[in-house]
């Protein structure tokens, strides 16, 4: 609770320091947000999406894709459009001898073309990895049926998505009209070609409506992903990363029918059959559509198809990058870090040459980070980006030059206010500078006023004493609370004082944030101060010499000197403890009461010293059998007593008592003497053999000499037997 109020305090403390920071950033950032959101900035971000791809380094070559164009010489040589169906099925089977993955024809053949009708339906069905191409009936455009011989799974939709500028950024993968599935012409190529290389679709685990292909995820387009406003994300759209426009290789459609194609340039590859002859206007555009001339430049409707399917192989197999866009969240915390950025630069450096540097530099920083990030797949907001930096900047550069020239007015007002006042004042700016000061100021440093005004501590001062008035100027303009320090203050002539100054700031009606300071000599108190002080000192070294001496007599009270365990006093003491605990606690307490057996042979045997070594190592025995809550004591001799805090049941003591036990009859090793013995153990349980510490005590004691005379005779038995002849 303290901690939440704490940090609450601090915040609002931070608020009121920097509200014009906050102000001016939350609402351009607000602003930019709403202007994004509402679609104006829409065409803008799409143009500067655009311009990522054209100044991208060229990439290379994609070898796994052959276009087969139909340009304007095969049409004026076959006569007709469309070509006949007879043309068409020459072409199909000239390819597939030459072993291709996948053959797609972007060509619509919903009626016959004759001659060769027959032989193109025969063509197409023999062969498992051609895919044919239909366009599904939508808003704008009229369907148009696929070729009736072909099955489903050998057919993919021609739809493409264009964006309002007339622009393909986007490519649609699957649709379900009145919930039929369909899938796409391009991406039925792809998945012809990832199949051989052992690939298959799947859902991610992250999503299950969301398409995996290997180590690759195509996530669908939402409607307000990147600069899309509102869009109609219909089926599964994905943004496209595009290649160069002569990236893919074309070949013609005489050129194959004529032998000029060896079979080297189609096997294994993804061949793309289409038109590409400008009279039949089938023809889009991407973003390397303009280039930087100002001409426009189509992509024809197979360029596009090959790019969609390079998008996806290409990023399954070469992890090209998959074009991605950050949440709405995201991009709103962008959006005010570059305000929030601009507005921490202009009221840091007010000179604007510097802030102008400064923020070029931001710019560039900018553009270079969303550059790169888009090479990494990332499509990052830089228009907004940019209207957020720039239009606070234009805010806070208007505002400071009007808080200036209130400021001016304001220290004119307070050079006359303090002038007459006794105590050394001063007044300064937000650079720390010295704007008025009275002649008590000046007695007291020894410089004259033209030599400090608009100086700083660092020109008068010493470097460790100009440091130290910074850092308490920075905390009261930083926390905007008065504050008194004491603090060194040497003068021209480096006579030293011991003052106490009173910081606080001063707000004129224009926002200027002005730092008053009064200053109090206070030498001689300070001297009286030491002298309690020092006083103080040497009644506290008494008093904790005191408690040392109390605390090892203490120690020496209530531990046994031998073992280190509590001794019989510390004993009773801890006893009636754990009772009056299990009192109040309704909990169980045992008690164990130990005697070594035949302790007095070792004595004999091996001297007192070899005792004295093995009542320390029975102690540290019987410690590694207990818990951390249970405590161990030595009552003299070779008597110990266990206590046993908080156990479940009654039994768990004789369970305690059989592992010590156990664990004292192994043999001892001490200073190279193997010693044997063994323990008698007597116990009771409160409350269920007493409620007093001399019940429990006493029955703990009688039961463990029951067990020491059982031990004896058992003893004596033996040894009789063992002389039977």
């Amino acid at each position: 609770m303290f901690n939440s109020r704490s940090r609450f305090t601090s915040l609002w403390r931070w608020w009121q320091q920097k509200q014009v920071f906050c102000w001016v950033s939350v609402g351009v950032a607000g602003c930019t947000i709403l202007l994004r959101s509402s679609g104006i900035l829409q065409t803008w971000e799409w143009a500067a999406f655009d311009q990522l791809f054209r100044l991208r380094p060229p990439e290379s070559r994609e070898e796994r894709i052959l276009i087969v164009a139909i340009d304007e010489e095969d049409i004026q040589e076959s006569g007709t459009w469309p070509i006949p169906d007879r043309t068409i099925a020459e072409l199909i089977r000239r390819l597939n001898e030459a072993q291709p993955r996948a053959i797609g024809l972007d060509i619509y053949r919903d009626l016959p073309v004759e001659p060769g009708h027959a032989l193109l339906r025969e063509t197409m069905t023999q062969i498992p990895h051609f895919v044919g191409i239909e366009k599904l009936e939508d808003k704008q455009e009229q369907g148009i049926n696929p070729p009736v011989i072909l099955s489903k799974e050998a057919i993919g939709f021609n739809n493409v998505v264009i964006d309002a500028d007339g622009r393909v950024r986007r490519s649609l993968f699957y649709v379900h009209p009145e919930g039929e599935p369909h899938t796409s012409f391009a991406l039925r190529l792809a998945l012809l070609y990832l199949q051989q290389e052992g690939i298959e679709p799947q859902p991610s685990e992250k999503n299950a409506k969301h398409l995996k292909l290997g180590n690759s995820t195509f996530s669908p387009l939402q409607p307000n992903d990147g600069s899309y406003i509102r869009t109609d994300n219909r089926g599964y759209q994905v943004l496209v990363n595009f290649r160069n426009p002569d990236a893919f290789e074309q070949v013609t459609l005489r050129e194959v029918l004529n032998g000029e194609v060896s079979p080297d340039r189609i096997r294994d590859r993804i061949i793309v059959i289409g038109s590409t002859a400008p009279s039949l206007g089938d023809f889009v555009y991407i973003p390397y559509s303009t280039n930087p001339f100002g001409s426009i430049s189509p992509l024809y409707g197979v360029e596009l198809h090959a790019n969609f399917i390079s998008y996806i192989i290409g990023a399954v197999l070469d992890d090209r990058a998959i074009v991605k866009v950050w949440p709405d969240a995201i991009e709103w915390l962008w959006i005010f870090f570059w305000s929030s950025l601009a507005a921490a630069i202009v009221l840091r450096l007010r000179s604007p040459l510097h802030s102008s540097l400064v923020l070029f530099l931001a710019v560039i920083f900018l553009l270079g980070g969303t550059y790169g990030a888009f090479l990494w797949g990332w499509w990052i907001p830089v228009i907004p980006a940019l209207l957020a930096l720039g239009g606070t900047t234009s805010v806070l550069t208007g505002y400071l030059a009007y808080r200036e020239e209130e400021r001016k007015r304001s220290t004119d007002f307070l050079r006359s206010a303090i002038d007459n006042i006794p105590d050394p004042i001063f007044v300064k700016d937000r650079d720390r500078r010295w704007l008025v000061l009275n002649q008590s100021f000046c007695n007291l440093s020894g410089y004259p006023l033209e030599e400090l005004l608009h100086k700083t501590d660092s020109d008068i001062f010493s470097p460790t004493e100009a440091e130290i008035f910074r850092q308490q100027d920075e905390w009261v303009f930083r926390h905007q609370t008065p504050q008194e320090n004491e603090e060194k203050f040497t003068d021209r002539h480096g006579k030293t004082y011991l003052t106490a100054t009173k910081r606080s700031l001063h707000k004129d009606a224009a926002g200027n944030i002005f730092l008053i300071g009064v200053i109090r000599d206070i030498t001689e108190r300070k001297k009286i101060e030491e002298d309690l002080r020092r006083t103080t000192e040497e009644l506290s070294r008494s008093n904790a010499e005191l408690k040392r001496t109390h605390d090892r007599l203490h120690h020496l009270a209530y531990t046994d000197s031998l073992t280190g365990l509590a001794n019989r006093k510390g004993f009773y003491e801890s006893f009636h403890t754990f009772l009056a605990w299990a009192e109040a606690k309704k909990r169980l307490v045992g008690l164990l009461y130990l005697d070594l057996d035949g302790f007095k042979q070792v004595n004999d045997s091996i001297g007192h010293q070899g005792g004295d070594l093995l009542l320390q190592a029975v102690a540290e025995r019987i410690e590694n059998c207990l818990r951390d809550s249970d405590r161990v004591a030595r009552l003299g001799g070779d008597e110990f007593t266990v206590i046993l805090p908080g156990i479940k049941q009654a039994e768990d003591v004789e369970i305690v008592a059989r592992k010590i036990a156990t664990t004292l009859s192994s043999p001892f090793n001490l200073n190279g003497n193997r010693v044997f013995i063994t323990v008698s153990i007597g116990s009771s349980v409160y409350p269920h053999d007493g409620n007093t510490e001399e019940q429990l005590i006493s029955l703990a004691d009688k039961a463990m000499y029951e067990v020491k005379n059982q031990n004896r005779a058992g003893t004596s038995t033996e040894e009789t037997q063992d002389c039977d002849p």
